[in-house]
């Protein structure tokens, strides 16, 4: 029996390879002669990096930025020499996980490190770079990234806008740099939201980032205003794109100020790692994330785990944290981790426990299947 595990992050418990690692010691103390092949995945948010530097052998470097609210901090990022490839989170320098909950202000928040981090690889050869766009705690539409650029804004009044991302809503003019070379950039997402509107990054995204009512009225706004200017002066890119919106609007900063191409985050990982091919070689197929819920079908790794699986009329599996709503029916088999009624702290520190031991149960149920 070829068994392919393939899963996501367990979000703030374990990264993919772990996962991998615990749910293929389960399935051997029950399959010892199994052929299991490991390929931790991921969808462009946080663990891109590390699951495509490992699949393609590169490094990590370490430089030094500003975080999301401009404090210089020590961030790295994965790079393939003999590629001339980079794969950048922008999460590492703008995401959410480097502030506290008190520090929350997207109002305040740039994406002027995720620019840095951009640059830093140019200068280290990278003539591509991969940006993963999940984790942010920013919404300014790409606002911070170009200034790190050498893109220069002015208001109503003439005046230079530097921080102040609310200034944005009378934005009428951006320069652009001179003797600025960026690297061919991608920019991996893993949602498909417009960048404003009802479905976009400010009213979706913005109140899990600390925005008040009042301030995701002006975030939007804000959005609305750069979009109409940079897509006019800089680079013609429709606000309505799938993806704009991802990273607080990330998505679209980077196709107007960087000449990105924008690509489902989950695609674009299983093209690097080639994922398929070894779906096509294995009998069933496993995959997990730490949640499986509606957001799973919108373009999660999972989901995309599952799909390639039924090209190839493979039988696919699911072990999670935990599951809601419909998103189960569609896989042949989902283990949830978190029983019913169980304590969500605990859970998440006996999680490596907890995924060889319900990797077991999952594996007897396929030998007794069997007969």
């Amino acid at each position: 029996m070829r068994i392919l595990i393939a899963p996501d992050k367990f979000k703030g418990c374990l990264p993919a390879g772990e996962v991998a690692k615990e749910i293929a010691a389960g399935v051997r103390q029950v399959l010892p002669s199994a052929e299991i092949d490991l390929m931790p995945i991921a969808d462009g948010g946080d663990g891109t990096a590390e699951v495509i530097c490992n699949a393609l052998g590169g490094s990590w470097v370490t430089c030094r930025a500003h975080d999301p609210i401009g404090r210089q901090i020590e961030c790295r990022y994965a790079l393939v020499s003999d590629r001339k490839l980079a794969i950048i989170e922008m999460s590492e320098v703008a995401g959410m996980r480097r502030l506290t909950e008190d520090e929350l202000d997207p109002l305040r928040a740039t994406t002027f490190g995720v620019g840095q981090l951009i640059l830093d690889a140019a200068r280290r050869g990278a003539h591509t770079v991969i940006v993963g766009l999940g984790g942010s705690a920013t919404n300014d539409g790409g606002f911070g990234l170009a200034r790190a650029f050498g893109f220069r804004f002015f208001d109503g009044e003439g005046m230079q806008v530097r921080i102040s991302i609310n200034k944005l809503r009378t934005l009428k003019q951006i320069d652009s740099p001179r003797n600025v070379t960026l690297p061919r950039v991608i920019a991996a997402a893993d949602v498909h939201n417009p960048l404003y509107g009802r479905r976009g990054a400010t009213r979706v995204f913005g109140p899990q980032k600390g925005a008040t009512t009042m301030e995701l009225l002006l975030l939007e706004k804000c959005l609305k205003r750069l979009g109409k200017v940079a897509s006019r002066q800089i680079r013609r890119v429709s606000p309505k794109t799938a993806g704009a919106g991802a990273a607080g609007g990330l998505g679209f900063g980077l196709m107007v100020f960087a000449g990105a191409t924008l690509r489902p985050g989950f695609e674009l990982v299983a093209e690097m790692i080639g994922l398929e091919s070894r779906i096509e070689k294995a009998d069933v197929v496993v995959t997990g994330e730490g949640r499986l819920d509606q957001q799973t079908s919108d373009g999660k790794a999972p989901a995309g785990v599952l799909q390639l699986g039924r090209r190839h009329q493979k039988r696919v599996f699911a072990i999670v944290g935990e599951s809601e709503g419909d998103a189960a029916e569609a896989f042949d088999g989902v283990w949830q981790l978190l029983a019913e009624g169980s304590d969500r702290a605990h859970s998440i520190g006996m999680a490596r426990e907890l995924l060889r031991k319900t990797a077991g149960e999952m594996a007897k149920r396929w030998q007794s299947a069997r007969g």
